[in-house]
């Protein structure tokens, strides 16, 4: 996640939510770019130590660090994708693993936007290729009327594409990228057929149409990620993971880092939605204690307590604290505070399980009152705001 601010145009407005990495920090890849003497893989847009730095920061280019986690592990996953090996980027929610694979794409092939979404409905079309039903109809299977889909592009462009969630997808669909990992080759069978006039055999003018087999270019390789919690929804088959380097994304361990995180992080956000003030420190303190409490199910002190089932990761205390200062300022032309943590926090601690209700209601009414400070006791008066 971003750290250092810079100047250049990363910082437009370009009026989007969310730009992409690379035009987010463009201004940042640019100076690297230009300051990137380095030994470069065949395709990168960026040397390994150049597009490190993209990722942990370099001040005196004025690069802002966008990622919290170790450092060692960048190494690793920039390593892999210079190899013939896909990478794999596992771990909990929220630990920033779909962050991470689009800051890398981005220093690699200077595009994060080759994307597959990952899901139960996810097919091989949408991996692969599909085709413009218009022209097929009309003129028959062609360059024309195929569209291509991100795994294609990637491959002809020798760009990196990014596949998120690919647990989420049926093993059949996940299977699909055998062959572009292994042969680093995608058929299109449909204009073979074409070109020996859809009967199988060769046409005398030509055979097998050259179009038909797309090679992966130079820097062309594959980052996907994978949540631990959806482990055994559909497990990844044994061939495909052995054509896979896998990196584990770990939660930050330590307070301070997530609490600094958390701070610059929300401040953004809430500067985007037009929130003129920024979040109070201790309503911050109050919000990664309560997260990381709830995520260990263990105080600071060393008390055990229930676990919560629902995700309490880092990103989700951003969100969080982006709610509280929208609520403060919007409703109330202020900050806000801890009352409003109680209020933000049912959306987030009370998914899909109404136990976890209980037990955050137990958290307030237990362990809040036992802490010094103002907004402790106003997080614990607050309990009331629960609902149920």
């Amino acid at each position: 996640m971003e750290d250092h601010p810079s100047e250049g145009p990363e910082d437009v407005d370009t009026g989007h939510q969310r730009p992409p990495a690379e035009v987010r920090f463009a201004g940042e890849l640019e100076r690297l770019r230009e300051s990137d003497t380095g030994p470069r893989p065949p395709g990168w847009a960026l040397g390994l130590t150049a597009a490190r730095r993209f990722i942990v920061g370099d001040e005196a280019l004025g690069v802002r660090r966008k990622f919290v986690g170790d450092t060692a592990l960048i190494d690793r996953a920039l390593v892999t994708l210079a190899t013939s090996r896909g990478l794999m980027l596992v771990g909990e929610p929220g630990t920033a693993k779909s962050l991470l694979s689009e800051l890398i794409a981005a220093a690699v092939s200077g595009t994060s936007t080759l994307t597959i979404q990952g899901g139960a409905a996810t097919t091989e079309d949408q991996i692969k290729y599909s085709w413009n039903y218009a022209l097929l109809v009309s003129e028959g299977p062609s360059t024309r009327s195929l569209v291509p889909a991100p795994l294609l592009t990637g491959m002809a462009e020798g760009k990196v594409v990014r596949f998120e969630e690919i647990t989420r997808c049926p093993l059949e669909v996940q299977d699909s990228l055998l062959s572009p990992l292994s042969d680093r080759v995608l058929a299109i069978p449909e204009l073979s057929r074409a070109a020996s006039g859809g009967s199988g055999a060769p046409s005398s003018h030509g055979g097998q149409s050259a179009d038909a087999m797309v090679f992966a270019r130079d820097g062309f390789n594959i980052i996907a990620t994978a949540n631990t919690r959806d482990r055994g929804v559909n497990e990844m088959s044994a061939a495909l993971k052995r054509r896979f380097n896998f990196e584990t994304v770990f939660p930050i361990a330590d307070f301070a880092t997530e609490l600094e995180l958390v701070e610059q992080e929300a401040g953004r956000l809430l500067e985007h939605s037009g929130v003129e003030v920024a979040p109070r420190r201790d309503v911050l303190e109050v919000l990664v204690t309560v997260f990381r409490e709830l995520r260990d199910a263990t105080t600071e002190e060393g008390r055990s307590m229930d676990r919560l089932s629902a995700v309490m990761s880092t990103a989700e205390a951003v969100s969080v604290a982006h709610q509280v200062g929208v609520r403060g300022w919007f409703l109330r032309g202020e900050e806000g505070g801890a009352a409003d943590i109680v209020e933000c926090l049912a959306g987030t601690a009370a998914k899909d399980n109404p136990e976890d209700l209980a037990r955050l209601r137990r958290y307030l009414e237990q362990q809040a009152p036992r802490r010094d400070g103002e907004q402790w006791k106003a997080l614990h008066a607050a309990r009331h705001l629960l609902p149920g």
